[in-house]
Protein backbone atom coordinates (compact mmCIF):
# COMPACT_ATOMS: atom_id res chain seq x y z
CA UNK A 1 0.00 0.00 0.00
CA UNK A 2 1.21 3.36 -1.00
CA UNK A 3 2.03 6.11 1.98
CA UNK A 4 -0.44 8.55 1.79
CA UNK A 5 -0.29 12.33 3.36
CA UNK A 6 -3.52 14.27 4.57
CA UNK A 7 -3.81 18.07 5.12
CA UNK A 8 -6.34 19.60 8.03
CA UNK A 9 -9.06 21.37 6.04
CA UNK A 10 -10.57 24.19 8.28
CA UNK A 11 -13.64 24.50 6.25
CA UNK A 12 -14.53 20.66 7.13
CA UNK A 13 -12.68 20.63 10.23
CA UNK A 14 -11.05 17.44 9.12
CA UNK A 15 -7.83 15.86 7.50
CA UNK A 16 -8.59 14.77 4.08
CA UNK A 17 -5.71 12.70 1.85
CA UNK A 18 -3.87 15.34 -0.36
CA UNK A 19 -4.06 13.85 -3.96
CA UNK A 20 -0.95 14.83 -5.91
CA UNK A 21 -1.67 16.42 -9.42
CA UNK A 22 -0.36 15.01 -12.74
CA UNK A 23 1.76 17.32 -13.65
CA UNK A 24 3.64 16.88 -10.40
CA UNK A 25 3.23 13.09 -9.75
CA UNK A 26 5.11 13.08 -13.10
CA UNK A 27 7.36 15.17 -12.16
CA UNK A 28 8.38 12.93 -9.20
CA UNK A 29 7.96 9.78 -11.56
CA UNK A 30 10.67 11.61 -13.73
CA UNK A 31 13.13 12.07 -10.70
CA UNK A 32 12.56 8.78 -9.39
CA UNK A 33 13.37 7.16 -12.66
CA UNK A 34 16.56 9.35 -12.96
CA UNK A 35 17.66 8.34 -9.51
CA UNK A 36 17.39 4.87 -10.36
CA UNK A 37 18.97 5.05 -13.88
CA UNK A 38 21.97 6.80 -11.91
CA UNK A 39 22.42 4.62 -9.30
CA UNK A 40 22.40 1.87 -12.02
CA UNK A 41 24.68 3.11 -14.05
CA UNK A 42 27.48 1.66 -12.30
CA UNK A 43 26.45 -0.98 -11.42
CA UNK A 44 25.69 -1.82 -14.68
CA UNK A 45 29.01 -1.12 -16.08
CA UNK A 46 30.84 -3.38 -14.10
CA UNK A 47 28.95 -5.84 -14.87
CA UNK A 48 29.41 -5.63 -18.59
CA UNK A 49 33.66 -5.18 -17.64
CA UNK A 50 33.22 -8.19 -15.29
CA UNK A 51 30.89 -10.72 -16.83
CA UNK A 52 30.01 -11.51 -20.45
CA UNK A 53 26.98 -12.14 -22.10
CA UNK A 54 25.30 -15.71 -22.31
CA UNK A 55 25.90 -16.15 -25.72
CA UNK A 56 29.46 -14.20 -25.73
CA UNK A 57 30.72 -17.19 -23.44
CA UNK A 58 28.88 -19.88 -25.68
CA UNK A 59 31.25 -17.96 -28.92
CA UNK A 60 34.16 -18.02 -26.57
CA UNK A 61 34.07 -21.47 -25.97
CA UNK A 62 33.53 -22.27 -29.24
CA UNK A 63 36.55 -20.55 -29.74
CA UNK A 64 39.09 -22.84 -27.60
CA UNK A 65 37.54 -26.24 -29.18
CA UNK A 66 38.23 -24.62 -32.70
CA UNK A 67 41.48 -23.61 -31.13
CA UNK A 68 41.95 -26.58 -30.04
CA UNK A 69 41.11 -28.82 -33.33
CA UNK A 70 43.16 -26.44 -35.17
CA UNK A 71 45.99 -27.15 -33.15
CA UNK A 72 45.66 -30.96 -33.84
CA UNK A 73 44.97 -30.78 -37.23
CA UNK A 74 48.68 -28.75 -37.59
CA UNK A 75 50.18 -31.65 -35.86
CA UNK A 76 48.54 -34.15 -38.20
CA UNK A 77 49.72 -32.11 -41.30
CA UNK A 78 53.10 -32.02 -39.74
CA UNK A 79 53.09 -36.10 -39.20
CA UNK A 80 52.11 -36.28 -42.73
CA UNK A 81 54.48 -34.42 -44.31
CA UNK A 82 57.35 -36.27 -42.08
CA UNK A 83 55.70 -39.19 -43.52
CA UNK A 84 55.53 -38.05 -47.03
CA UNK A 85 59.64 -37.27 -47.04
CA UNK A 86 59.96 -40.76 -45.51
CA UNK A 87 58.59 -41.99 -48.16
CA UNK A 88 60.08 -39.75 -50.62
CA UNK A 89 63.58 -40.31 -49.11
CA UNK A 90 62.85 -43.93 -49.72
CA UNK A 91 61.55 -43.81 -52.95
CA UNK A 92 64.84 -41.62 -54.60
CA UNK A 93 67.75 -43.79 -52.19
CA UNK A 94 66.42 -46.86 -52.70
CA UNK A 95 63.60 -48.03 -54.60
CA UNK A 96 64.61 -45.91 -58.16
CA UNK A 97 68.43 -47.07 -57.22
CA UNK A 98 67.54 -50.55 -57.59
CA UNK A 99 65.78 -50.33 -60.36
CA UNK A 100 68.06 -47.57 -62.13
CA UNK A 101 66.02 -45.24 -62.44
CA UNK A 102 67.29 -41.51 -61.73
CA UNK A 103 65.97 -39.37 -58.46
CA UNK A 104 62.71 -37.08 -58.72
CA UNK A 105 64.43 -33.26 -59.14
CA UNK A 106 63.41 -31.31 -56.17
CA UNK A 107 61.34 -28.79 -58.26
CA UNK A 108 58.68 -31.33 -58.96
CA UNK A 109 58.93 -33.10 -55.28
CA UNK A 110 57.77 -29.46 -54.26
CA UNK A 111 54.94 -29.55 -56.70
CA UNK A 112 53.63 -25.95 -56.34
CA UNK A 113 50.03 -25.19 -56.62
CA UNK A 114 49.71 -22.67 -59.80
CA UNK A 115 47.21 -19.93 -59.95
CA UNK A 116 44.83 -18.47 -57.33
CA UNK A 117 42.24 -20.94 -56.02
CA UNK A 118 38.79 -19.36 -55.52
CA UNK A 119 38.61 -21.12 -51.89
CA UNK A 120 42.06 -19.33 -51.03
CA UNK A 121 40.59 -16.05 -51.74
CA UNK A 122 37.94 -16.20 -49.95
CA UNK A 123 40.04 -17.11 -46.44
CA UNK A 124 42.62 -14.72 -47.62
CA UNK A 125 41.79 -12.16 -44.95
CA UNK A 126 42.62 -14.96 -42.40
CA UNK A 127 46.34 -15.39 -41.70
CA UNK A 128 45.87 -18.75 -39.98
CA UNK A 129 43.24 -20.50 -42.28
CA UNK A 130 45.28 -19.32 -45.42
CA UNK A 131 48.49 -20.77 -44.13
CA UNK A 132 46.59 -24.22 -43.19
CA UNK A 133 44.83 -24.04 -46.71
CA UNK A 134 48.34 -23.63 -48.42
CA UNK A 135 49.71 -25.90 -46.64
CA UNK A 136 47.33 -29.00 -47.72
CA UNK A 137 47.39 -27.91 -50.59
CA UNK A 138 50.70 -28.21 -51.10
CA UNK A 139 50.85 -31.42 -49.18
CA UNK A 140 48.02 -32.94 -51.72
CA UNK A 141 49.50 -31.89 -54.63
CA UNK A 142 53.03 -33.78 -53.06
CA UNK A 143 51.13 -36.65 -52.55
CA UNK A 144 49.87 -37.27 -56.46
CA UNK A 145 53.62 -36.67 -57.40
CA UNK A 146 54.50 -39.45 -54.78
CA UNK A 147 51.48 -41.33 -55.78
CA UNK A 148 52.63 -40.77 -59.21
CA UNK A 149 56.28 -41.93 -59.00
CA UNK A 150 55.05 -45.75 -56.95
CA UNK A 151 53.10 -45.91 -60.30
CA UNK A 152 56.18 -45.50 -62.50
CA UNK A 153 57.92 -47.75 -60.11
CA UNK A 154 55.93 -50.54 -60.42
CA UNK A 155 55.91 -50.14 -64.18
CA UNK A 156 59.54 -50.43 -64.07
CA UNK A 157 59.52 -53.64 -61.37
CA UNK A 158 56.89 -55.26 -63.32
CA UNK A 159 59.33 -54.69 -66.61
CA UNK A 160 62.11 -56.03 -65.30
CA UNK A 161 60.66 -59.08 -63.62
CA UNK A 162 59.48 -60.03 -66.74
CA UNK A 163 62.90 -59.74 -67.70
CA UNK A 164 64.24 -61.93 -65.36
CA UNK A 165 62.25 -64.66 -65.71
CA UNK A 166 62.37 -64.56 -69.64
CA UNK A 167 66.52 -63.93 -69.28
CA UNK A 168 67.93 -67.59 -69.84
CA UNK A 169 69.71 -68.05 -66.72
CA UNK A 170 69.65 -71.85 -65.92
CA UNK A 171 71.19 -74.93 -67.58
CA UNK A 172 69.16 -76.77 -69.92
CA UNK A 173 70.03 -80.08 -68.48
CA UNK A 174 69.81 -81.03 -65.06
CA UNK A 175 73.32 -81.10 -63.79
CA UNK A 176 72.83 -84.41 -62.19
CA UNK A 177 72.14 -85.58 -65.48
CA UNK A 178 74.81 -83.54 -67.09
CA UNK A 179 77.86 -85.70 -68.12
CA UNK A 180 80.24 -83.42 -69.86
CA UNK A 181 79.93 -79.58 -70.75
CA UNK A 182 81.87 -79.06 -73.71
CA UNK A 183 82.57 -75.74 -73.15
CA UNK A 184 84.44 -75.04 -76.54
CA UNK A 185 82.44 -71.40 -78.21
CA UNK A 186 84.13 -70.11 -81.52
CA UNK A 187 86.48 -71.93 -83.80
CA UNK A 188 86.32 -75.70 -83.39
CA UNK A 189 87.35 -79.01 -85.67
CA UNK A 190 84.01 -80.77 -86.61
CA UNK A 191 83.94 -84.24 -85.40
CA UNK A 192 81.61 -85.20 -88.77
CA UNK A 193 82.57 -82.74 -91.61
CA UNK A 194 86.01 -83.04 -90.09
CA UNK A 195 86.94 -79.41 -90.44
CA UNK A 196 87.39 -76.25 -88.44
CA UNK A 197 84.03 -73.94 -88.30
CA UNK A 198 82.77 -71.89 -86.48
CA UNK A 199 81.09 -73.12 -83.03
CA UNK A 200 78.28 -70.90 -81.73
CA UNK A 201 76.81 -72.76 -79.00
CA UNK A 202 77.55 -75.03 -76.07
CA UNK A 203 77.24 -79.07 -76.15
CA UNK A 204 75.89 -80.60 -73.18
CA UNK A 205 76.96 -84.58 -72.88
CA UNK A 206 73.89 -86.77 -71.41
CA UNK A 207 72.02 -89.75 -71.78
CA UNK A 208 69.49 -90.67 -74.43
CA UNK A 209 66.25 -89.35 -73.57
CA UNK A 210 67.60 -87.22 -71.04
CA UNK A 211 65.09 -84.13 -70.29
CA UNK A 212 65.87 -80.48 -71.61
CA UNK A 213 64.08 -77.37 -70.05
CA UNK A 214 63.86 -74.12 -71.35
CA UNK A 215 66.41 -71.66 -69.40
CA UNK A 216 63.79 -68.78 -69.13
CA UNK A 217 60.38 -67.72 -69.77
CA UNK A 218 59.45 -67.50 -73.93
CA UNK A 219 57.46 -68.33 -77.10
CA UNK A 220 58.24 -71.01 -79.51
CA UNK A 221 59.14 -69.39 -82.53
CA UNK A 222 60.14 -72.49 -84.41
CA UNK A 223 59.55 -76.32 -83.61
CA UNK A 224 60.58 -78.56 -86.52
CA UNK A 225 63.88 -80.36 -88.39
CA UNK A 226 66.81 -78.95 -89.61
CA UNK A 227 69.34 -81.19 -91.65
CA UNK A 228 71.93 -79.44 -89.59
CA UNK A 229 70.07 -79.23 -86.22
CA UNK A 230 68.15 -82.79 -86.48
CA UNK A 231 64.88 -81.81 -84.44
CA UNK A 232 65.29 -78.22 -83.10
CA UNK A 233 63.09 -76.00 -81.13
CA UNK A 234 63.44 -71.90 -81.18
CA UNK A 235 62.38 -69.70 -78.02
CA UNK A 236 62.15 -65.98 -78.06
CA UNK A 237 62.27 -64.97 -74.67
CA UNK A 238 61.83 -61.57 -75.20
CA UNK A 239 63.79 -58.24 -74.66
CA UNK A 240 66.17 -59.35 -77.58
CA UNK A 241 67.01 -62.86 -75.76
CA UNK A 242 66.78 -66.15 -78.09
CA UNK A 243 67.64 -69.77 -77.06
CA UNK A 244 67.97 -72.80 -79.27
CA UNK A 245 67.85 -76.21 -78.58
CA UNK A 246 69.56 -78.71 -81.45
CA UNK A 247 70.08 -82.40 -81.82
CA UNK A 248 66.59 -83.49 -79.62
CA UNK A 249 65.32 -86.98 -79.78
CA UNK A 250 61.78 -86.09 -79.27
CA UNK A 251 60.54 -81.93 -77.98
CA UNK A 252 57.34 -81.74 -76.45
CA UNK A 253 56.29 -78.11 -77.47
CA UNK A 254 54.62 -76.46 -80.33
CA UNK A 255 55.04 -73.42 -82.95
CA UNK A 256 53.89 -70.46 -80.86
CA UNK A 257 53.28 -72.29 -77.36
CA UNK A 258 54.04 -69.79 -74.22
CA UNK A 259 56.82 -71.98 -72.18
CA UNK A 260 57.70 -71.06 -68.75
CA UNK A 261 61.30 -71.08 -67.49
CA UNK A 262 62.04 -74.83 -66.28
CA UNK A 263 59.21 -76.21 -68.91
CA UNK A 264 60.16 -79.48 -70.70
CA UNK A 265 61.12 -78.92 -74.08
CA UNK A 266 62.54 -82.56 -75.04
CA UNK A 267 64.96 -84.88 -74.72
CA UNK A 268 68.58 -85.30 -75.39
CA UNK A 269 69.43 -87.39 -78.71
CA UNK A 270 71.60 -87.60 -81.88
CA UNK A 271 69.83 -86.16 -84.90
CA UNK A 272 71.54 -83.84 -87.55
CA UNK A 273 74.53 -83.39 -87.94
CA UNK A 274 75.74 -85.44 -84.48
CA UNK A 275 77.70 -88.21 -83.49
CA UNK A 276 76.75 -89.11 -80.15
CA UNK A 277 73.99 -87.76 -77.47
CA UNK A 278 73.93 -84.46 -76.95
CA UNK A 279 72.23 -81.08 -76.89
CA UNK A 280 74.05 -78.23 -78.56
CA UNK A 281 72.48 -75.09 -76.75
CA UNK A 282 72.43 -71.44 -77.79
CA UNK A 283 71.76 -67.99 -76.73
CA UNK A 284 71.19 -65.11 -78.89
CA UNK A 285 71.38 -61.65 -77.89
CA UNK A 286 69.98 -59.18 -80.02
CA UNK A 287 70.36 -61.53 -82.93
CA UNK A 288 74.03 -61.84 -81.99
CA UNK A 289 74.90 -65.57 -80.72
CA UNK A 290 76.70 -65.01 -77.15
CA UNK A 291 78.48 -67.72 -74.93
CA UNK A 292 75.77 -69.36 -73.03
CA UNK A 293 77.74 -69.99 -70.42
CA UNK A 294 78.10 -66.66 -69.01
CA UNK A 295 73.71 -67.13 -68.10
CA UNK A 296 74.82 -70.07 -65.87
CA UNK A 297 75.65 -68.56 -62.48
CA UNK A 298 72.06 -68.81 -61.56
CA UNK A 299 71.86 -72.23 -61.83
CA UNK A 300 75.85 -73.07 -60.32
CA UNK A 301 77.14 -72.49 -56.84
CA UNK A 302 79.68 -69.38 -57.46
CA UNK A 303 82.42 -71.54 -57.08
CA UNK A 304 81.31 -73.76 -59.61
CA UNK A 305 80.94 -71.20 -61.95
CA UNK A 306 84.07 -69.55 -61.01
CA UNK A 307 85.73 -73.06 -62.11
CA UNK A 308 84.27 -72.82 -65.45
CA UNK A 309 84.77 -69.41 -66.17
CA UNK A 310 88.71 -69.65 -64.86
CA UNK A 311 89.83 -72.59 -65.92
CA UNK A 312 91.91 -72.69 -69.29
CA UNK A 313 90.39 -75.65 -70.42
CA UNK A 314 87.11 -73.94 -70.45
CA UNK A 315 87.96 -70.34 -71.27
CA UNK A 316 85.94 -69.24 -74.43
CA UNK A 317 87.87 -68.92 -77.70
Amino acid sequence: MRNLYYRYNPDTCQYEPIVPSGKKFLKRAVLYLSLALIAALPTTWWYIQNYSSIQEQYLMQEKKILLADWEKLQHEIDGAQASLSEFSKKDDEYYRTLLNLQPLAPSIREAGVGGIDRKLEEVKDYALVKESYERLEKLKHQVQVELQSYDELNLKADIQLSQRASRPAILPIHRRELVHLHTTFGNRFHPLLRIWRDHRGLDMTAAKGTPVFATGNGVVTRADYSETYGLVIYLDHGFGYETRYAHLLKYELKLGQEVKRGQLVGYVGTTGQSDAYHLHYEVLHNGVQVNPINFFQRDLSHQEYQKIVEHPKYKAK
